[in-house]
């Protein structure tokens, strides 16, 4: 009889994780589908962590169900990790060894044959590009090259599930567009993947859906594309002015305006016809000579949502007041 994996491979029903008073982790639901990037996005802080942490097991549920493969994680905690890969956030590679005993170490605890290891291994650097360097020793690398080691080294047991906590902390943009390269690959393949990630452009690069967590909590959840459309369509215009014309060019823009974002002397328009707006608001700010810094037109992005959902971005700073132009 044929082996088949579940379609969902994670399963969290009101999950909740607590550190004596504190709630890191607040009645969070979610699925992850096989074969798909399933991301938590959300600031430092937010509760992405200890959700990995109890996916693959580290870390004991305060509340809540969790089954990966179909099974309760605290009662099948071994047959579920013989069959994941994690990378952890923090660096815990070897530092003494060579790249290729760091890969044959970590396959001697799945007890993997030798023969079976080693062309594991080789198979494993060739993918992360790193074969030139089987023989040098981990404090010589780089640290993307350290982070393609960590990401292969998880990859000798050829897992099903992939779980990585944020694995592009502290990369050059190179160096993780490089990882990003191999992700996909991997994906590509099949893999299941729960990534955490306080990175938006690798969200978008990356997840098929997620959801997105602030001080524990889901805020939204979905496949980005359409959570940007949902909150504020396709364009923002950016506009240094005043705060005292703000209103008056929320009214000209009314026509075309899907919600809007005032921080200070900065307001963002959100519409899905940016360059109508652009053009009807520059005819208008021209024939009343309104002074304005500076203005720029761009596509949107999750930074958008999280910042319209939570007043300020990814990196902890605050917006102004936000809400929807027709709650006006």
């Amino acid at each position: 009889m044929s082996y088949s994996l579940p379609t969902e491979i994670i399963s969290a029903q009101n999950l909740t994780k607590r550190f004596g008073d504190f709630t890191a982790v607040d009645t969070i639901s979610f699925t992850v589908r096989q074969g798909e990037c399933f991301g938590l996005l959300g600031p430092n802080g937010a509760g992405k962590t200890s959700l990995a942490r109890m996916a693959f097991g580290l870390s004991p549920r305060t509340e809540g169900h969790l089954t990966v493969f179909g099974q309760d994680i605290s009662e099948h905690s071994r047959e579920i990790k013989a069959r994941l890969g994690v990378v952890a956030q923090e660096d815990n590679l070897d530092p003494e060894l060579t790249v290729l005993e760091n890969l044959l170490v970590y396959a001697s605890y799945y007890r993997l044959p030798r023969s079976i290891a080693r062309e594991r291994a080789f198979e494993i650097l060739d993918f992360m590009d790193l074969r030139s360097k089987a023989n040098a020793v981990v404090d010589e690398l780089s640290g993307g090259m350290k982070r393609r080691l960590t990401i292969g080294r998880a990859l000798i047991n050829r897992p099903e599930l992939l779980i990585l906590d944020e694995p592009t902390t502290g990369l050059d943009p190179y160096a993780r567009h490089m990882v990003w390269q191999r992700l996909r690959q991997l994906k590509e393949s099949g893999t299941t993947m729960l990534l955490t990630t306080h990175y938006l452009e690798e969200a978008s690069h990356l997840c098929d859906r997620l959801i997105i967590i602030n001080q524990g909590k889901i805020l939204e959840q979905g496949v980005p594309e359409d959570l940007i459309d949902k909150h504020v369509g396709q364009y923002a215009l950016e506009l240094g002015v005043s705060p005292d014309m703000q209103n008056k060019l929320l009214h000209w823009s009314s026509e075309w305006l899907k919600s809007f974002q005032q921080i200070g002397d900065d307001l963002v328009l959100y519409s899905d016809n940016g360059p109508a707006m652009a053009d009807n608001l520059n005819q208008r700010i021209a024939g009343e000579h309104l002074p304005v810094s500076y203005q720029r037109l761009r596509p949107t992005n999750l930074e958008d949502v999280f910042l319209k959902l939570t007043g300020e971005t990814l990196h902890g700073v605050r917006g102004g007041f936000e809400k929807s132009y027709e709650d006006r």
